[in-house]
């Protein structure tokens, strides 16, 4: 699963970052399934998406579905609380790649 994001202020940023990388990161790694997380800032000031953060997670299950979703019910639930340090306007952009080989 690749996540891109940015702070919502970016007087912010240290707080984001120390929330994403301190909290968020163990906090998804939690969810059966999720066993690596990795992030990465871009370096190209001209990124067109406009999210300056990477985060890419692994996942080893034998239902994809099923693990993304539990991600869905714990983050509706409160056991994967959001920081207001994370930008949600536009919200963050994720995709989830299934491996091929």
């Amino acid at each position: 699963m690749v996540v891109q994001s940015r702070p919502s202020d970016p007087a912010r940023e240290d707080e984001y970052n120390a929330w994403y990388s301190g909290t968020h990161l163990a906090d998804v790694c939690a969810v059966p399934g999720f066993v690596r997380a990795r992030r990465y800032k871009v370096r190209d000031a001209a990124n067109p998406s406009g999210h300056a953060y990477l985060a890419v997670y692994e996942i080893e299950s034998d239902d994809l579905d099923a693990t993304v979703a539990e991600l869905s019910v714990r983050a509706g639930d409160g056991r994967l609380p959001m920081s207001d340090a994370l930008q949600l306007d536009p919200p963050p952009t994720v995709a989830v790649y299934e491996l091929l080989d």
